[in-house]
Formats: C-alpha cells, structure tokens, sequence
C-alpha cells in the first residue's frame, strides 16, 4: 500500500513540487516550524539521493572526473569572479544585488539537483557527482572570489562551514551507500520508483521551511518580492539555459541537462549560516524567491531540454 502511494508520488512529481511551492506561501505557521529543520530534513534528502543511485551508478563515471572537475571550476570559481568584476566596473559591487548573485554563483549545487535531473528524464549521476565534487572543492574555489571581493563577508567563517557541510555530505552519503549495499543491494524498479516518491516528499516539505522568509514579506512588502523574483528567475533559468545552449554546441550533450540544471539551482543557503546577519539579511527574500525557479526547474526547462534526446547538427 505505501509503495503504491509513494509510486503514485512519483509519477506526479512535478505536481508535487508546485504543490509544495503554493504550501511554502500559504503556510506561514507550519513554514516557520519547519525551518529550524531544515539542515536535517536537507541531509534527509541527500541520504535518499545517495541511497537511491548507489555506489557503483555513483562511481561508475569516475572516468569523466576530469569534465566534472572542469565544470566545477568553471561554474563556481571563474563565473562569480566574472561577476564580481563587472559589478565592480559598473560600481554596484557592495549592492544587495551583486552580493547575492556572486554568492549564488559561488555555491555547489543544490542537494536536490540529482532529483531535479530525474524528474527531467535524464540520468541523476553526473548531477550528483558535481554536487559531491563541487561541495568537497568549495573550501578551495571560494578562496579567490572572496579575496577579490570584501564585501561578501568573512572568508573564515564561510571557510569553517564549507567543511562542515563536506563532513556533512561524506558522512551521509557513506551511511547511504552502507545501507543500500546491505539492504537493497538489487533494488527492484517497482521500489525504486517508491523511493522517488519519497524523495518527492522530502522536497515539497523541505520547500515550505524554505519559504518560511518569503510568504510574511510578500504581504509586507510585495513590490520588492517582484522585484527580487524577477532577478532569480532570471539568473536560474537563464544560466541554465546558456549552460545547456554551451554544452550542446560543445557536443556534450549526454551531460548537458545535469551540468545545467546544476548551473542554474546552487546552494545559496549555505552562506545563510556562514556569514554574519548584517550580509545575510537582506538576502533572505532572495533565498525565498529562489526556490521558485529551482521547484519549476521540472516544468518549465522540460520542452528546452527534450533537444538534448535529438540529434544534433
């Protein structure tokens, strides 16, 4: 019975994930209960990620290490240092603006990019892979974009968390891989789609405590909430269509949705509790935006990426 309900999940995911999106705005209460959870319930994701691909799927693409390093580099080292000189040409560089979008450049990907990819269609492990890499480097490719640029904050601080999230991350995702070696070593199709459904779930619960910032300043302060919204969907989709558009005439297109959709959706919150409130504040409406391209990822980016299953001039 719950593997036919969860499976049910799955075949609906999308819906789901709107689902969960309308949730985060309309429950303001059960939003703000959820949101001291949210690094457990996050973890709770990436163990369902982690359990779900297994270790051989997960290390069988050891072979495109170098492409994935190269993509990490690229995605989280030389594009916020890009960003962080052309706000400083254009003299925006210590705005609310640039700081936030030079953070979300400079962030992994999100725990739940795997996911995103999948509800695509496509293969969830090379997404995975840049996530693990891209967390396990980011202690090295912060380094430069906050020596160039002051204003985002103490770079220590963001130093400490970033090990403390890959100690997070390696921890979880060995305790995953254990428990899928010992007990679902031939996971069968049928709970394999259970196990999406799950993970389904776990993603419109961990929307709504992400959302916990944004449902109380749409009322307050709709204009601004437009405005920040505008600037999100923006940087998401548009960087993960150029991504996509790049790789495609690269003739990368078997990696081409993963890297994008990672492109596009990074782990902005990560900075939320690494650096002091006086530069995180301003942020939190960004935050809450951001989680609406990145939840709409499944549908909108859907008819764009389909290119990728066609033949390529």
């Amino acid at each position: 019975m719950i593997v036919k309900m969860l499976t049910s999940v799955a075949r609906h995911g999308q819906v789901a994930l709107v689902l969960g999106l309308l949730a985060g705005f309309l429950l303001k209460d059960l939003a703000a209960a959820l949101k001291p959870w949210l690094p457990e319930m996050v973890a709770g994701l990436l163990f369902l990620t982690a359990f779900r691909i297994g270790a051989p799927r997960a290390f069988g693409g050891l072979k495109d290490g170098v492409s994935s390093l190269k993509s990490v580099l690229i995605l989280q080292m030389l594009l916020p240092m890009l960003a962080v000189g052309l706000f400083w040409l254009l003299g925006l560089s210590a705005t609310p603006l640039a700081v936030a979008l030079v953070l979300m450049l400079a962030a992994p990907s999100v725990t739940g990019s795997p996911n995103i990819t999948q509800l695509l269609g496509h293969a969830p492990e090379p997404a995975f892979r840049l996530l693990i890499l891209g967390t396990a480097l980011m202690p090295l490719t912060v380094i430069p974009v906050f020596l160039l640029s002051p204003d985002l904050g103490s770079l220590w601080h963001v130093l400490t968390a970033s090990f403390r999230l890959t100690g997070t991350i390696a921890l979880t995702v060995g305790l995953a891989f254990a428990c899928r070696h010992w007990f679902a070593r031939d996971l069968s199709e049928r709970r394999a789609r259970a196990v999406d459904g799950l993970t389904i779930l776990a993603l419109m619960v961990i929307v709504i405590g992400l959302m916990a910032a944004l449902g109380p300043a749409l009322y307050r302060a709709p204009f601004e909430v437009a405005q920040w919204l505008a600037v999100v969907l923006v940087a998401n989709l548009g960087l993960q269509y150029l991504c996509f558009r790049w790789l495609l005439w690269r003739g990368a297109g078997n990696i081409s949705v993963p890297t994008a959709v990672v492109a596009g959706n990074r782990n902005f919150a990560l900075f939320l509790i690494a650096l002091p409130a006086s530069t995180t504040d301003p942020l939190l409406i960004f935050l809450g935006c951001y989680q609406v391209p990145m939840y709409l990822t499944a549908m909108v980016m859907r008819p764009i990426y389909a290119r990728a299953a066609q033949p390529q001039n």
